[in-house]
């Protein structure tokens, strides 16, 4: 009896080694997320908090690897008509995409730590709901618990926090920042899965270069209007200068990162791998900032990854690879790295291309 309850079919895709490669590139992607979030308070320690000029430069660099790599592939007549053809798609994703980023910063300015994070979830909610009503994703109750457990474990870390009096604070106008945070975390909610449906569909490269070339373009407005003040009065040395360069980097790797967890996984997944980087962030603050250990730290991170192989638990083994809106064979999907067609096409010994 125990055995046949072992081999399930549900319990397929935790045997596999995707599995462990999800896991390992969410908490990955939520440690170099604690370090952007930690060079950023760096910077605004130094006088030099920029919002928008610091993912500017992200998208910049973005544009610059991977939309000549476009050019290079498709070829430049090719590449114009994909402009014509599809820009407005990747302006609307570059556009969420950026107003997440700034609302979410600006909503740190007027409300709380705990109010902003409590907020936050929000954007794991937008994706499951618009997944399930627009993209054909259909839960299964182990996913629901999942996710459950794994918001459960940010509570504990919320909760800590509380506790410690880490994420109190003075809020110059919580309604304000409260109505910030919602915006940025529903922003990012559809930029996920927007971003998960165009690189199932879309080469990987194309989706991120055309991601940092409109990307630029909007935030580099943006930047222009805003952040001209704080670009005046901003204390530019040496240190701030490494700082920035170390926050361009690892926005740019998690850029990269991010549709390839969308592609192994999903944006549900990706959310909530997230949740992990307040304990990362601990661990970096007992060093730099002088930060002490509350108990439920720990058992909040278990919690956390406990939850994430909840999530998997009845996947087959594509797991969240094969997407529900791209057909039962994959068919209407790029054959790309890391796609479950390219996966369905190996397996019956076709030839695919890199």
């Amino acid at each position: 009896m125990k055995q046949g309850f072992w081999n399930r079919e549900w319990f397929a895709y935790v045997k596999t080694k995707e599995f462990w490669i999800v896991l390992v590139l969410g908490q990955v992607l939520s440690i170099t997320l604690t370090g952007e979030n930690t060079l950023s308070s760096l910077l605004a320690q130094d006088g030099a908090s920029l919002p928008a000029f610091q993912t500017f430069l992200n998208y910049v660099l973005m544009n610059l690897v991977f939309t000549p790599y476009t050019i290079h592939r498709h070829g430049f007549k090719k590449f114009l008509g994909l402009l014509f053809r599809d820009s407005w798609r990747y302006f609307i994703l570059a556009f969420v995409d950026v107003e997440g980023n700034y609302f979410t910063v600006l909503a740190y300015r007027y409300t709380t730590i705990l109010s902003a994070q409590l907020i936050n979830f929000w954007a794991i909610v937008v994706v499951v709901v618009i997944s399930f009503l627009l993209m054909k994703v259909r839960y299964r109750p182990t996913q629901i618990l999942g996710i459950l457990i794994c918001v459960g474990g940010m509570g504990l870390l919320i909760a800590s926090d509380h506790i410690t009096g880490a994420n109190g604070g003075y809020a110059p106008d919580q309604l304000k920042g409260d109505l910030f945070a919602l915006l940025g975390a529903s922003f990012y909610g559809l930029s996920n899965v927007y971003d998960e449906y165009l690189v199932s569909k879309r080469p990987f490269y194309e989706v991120i270069g055309q991601m940092g070339f409109w990307g630029m373009l909007i935030n580099g407005v943006q930047s222009a209007i805003f952040d001209r003040s704080s670009f005046r009065n901003a204390v530019w040395n040496n240190t701030t200068g490494g700082y920035l360069a170390g926050f361009t980097l690892l926005l740019f790797l998690f850029y990269i990162l991010a549709p390839l967890t969308f592609r192994l996984s999903s944006a549900a997944f990706f959310n909530i791998s997230l949740l992990t980087a307040n304990f990362w962030g601990l661990i970096i603050g007992l060093k730099l900032f002088g930060l002490t250990v509350h108990w439920m730290y720990p058992l909040a991170f278990c919690l956390i990854i406990v939850g994430l192989v909840i999530y998997f638990l009845m996947e087959g083994r594509m797991g969240e690879a094969k997407k529900p809106w791209l057909g039962e064979e994959q068919e209407q999907g790029v054959d790309g790295f890391a796609t479950a067609r390219r996966k369905i096409e190996q397996s019956r010994g076709r030839n695919t291309q890199v």
